[in-house]
């Protein structure tokens, strides 16, 4: 008798995973961000709602203000920005790989996924930074789905999600965490959960995932849900009488004739005429 056959796993079926499978370089831009890949592993990945790297160095006063753009201009043609900064001495190779894959990390959870019909690749190429310490397609899918996890559980206070963080005052006892502290301190009423992240130079998932905690702890105001507008009920009468019951004739609306109208004025007989037609078809 011989061996039994293993059955083949199935074939990736995401962008990230084809990439991976193909091994392939350069660029895939997306509605929310841009991963840049070497031999189908993603080494950066820029992002519209999530912090940059140079937002998050800059934050932590690690690179001068004017650092990152310095960096950018004297990376070159082999792309070795990142070799630049540590260069300077204004972070080591450690401190550099770990800012930089957290920020990598947050970018990725906003712009996944990558939604094949909006999503166009550029092979070659490069990101000026340079390959800091690339990171699988399937190990970074796996810790975005540990994220939204995480995220998941909260789903009852997505209602903050996009709208300004309103603190509560006076706060009560519920305890904190430090960077918990510093968004309650820096919410004005103004700045979206992403607006205080980008302010603060700090990662969007994590303040996500502190304001839906703090809205969960009373400590945040939950936005008011939106109310529907009243709809006309068909039949209904605009004097507020009832419908006709069932059998009797439907009233219907007549335009009104001019020298029936209580005024002479020609521009308010107009606007009975308007109004008028517009109720008959609401």
């Amino acid at each position: 008798m011989g061996l039994p056959i293993s059955p083949r796993p199935p074939a990736p079926t995401g962008l990230l995973d084809r990439c991976a499978a193909e091994r392939v370089t350069g660029a895939l831009q997306g509605p929310h961000g841009c991963f840049y890949l070497l031999d189908g592993a993603v080494y950066c990945v820029e992002g519209t709602a999530a912090p940059g790297l140079g937002i998050r160095l800059i934050a932590a006063g690690k690179v001068p203000p004017q650092g990152w753009q310095y960096a950018a201009e004297r990376a070159g043609p082999q792309q070795r920005g990142a070799q630049f900064l540590v260069s300077e001495g204004w972070l080591t190779q450690s401190e550099l790989e770990i800012c930089h894959l957290a920020a990598l990390l947050d970018a990725a959870f906003f712009a996944l996924p990558l939604p094949p019909e909006a999503t166009s690749f550029t092979p070659g190429t490069a990101h000026w930074l340079g390959v800091v310490r690339p990171i699988s397609a399937g190990a970074l899918q796996q810790a975005t789905a540990r994220r939204r996890a995480l995220l998941d559980r909260l789903h009852p206070w997505a209602a903050v999600d996009s709208s300004p963080v309103i603190p509560v005052r006076p706060r009560t006892s519920a305890p904190t965490t430090g960077r918990q502290r510093r968004l309650l301190d820096r919410a004005d009423g103004r700045h979206t959960p992403q607006e205080l992240a980008r302010l603060l130079g700090q990662s969007a998932f994590a303040t996500l995932l502190d304001i839906r905690r703090l809205a969960a702890a009373g400590l945040v105001q939950l936005p008011p849900a939106p109310t529907a507008l009243p709809r006309r009920r068909p039949g209904a009468c605009l004097d507020g009488s009832p419908a006709p019951a069932e059998g009797r004739p439907t009233p219907t609306w007549q335009l009104p004739v001019p020298d029936l109208l209580d005024t002479a004025d020609p521009d308010i007989a107009l606007l009975v005429r308007l109004r008028t037609a517009l109720e008959e078809n609401l």
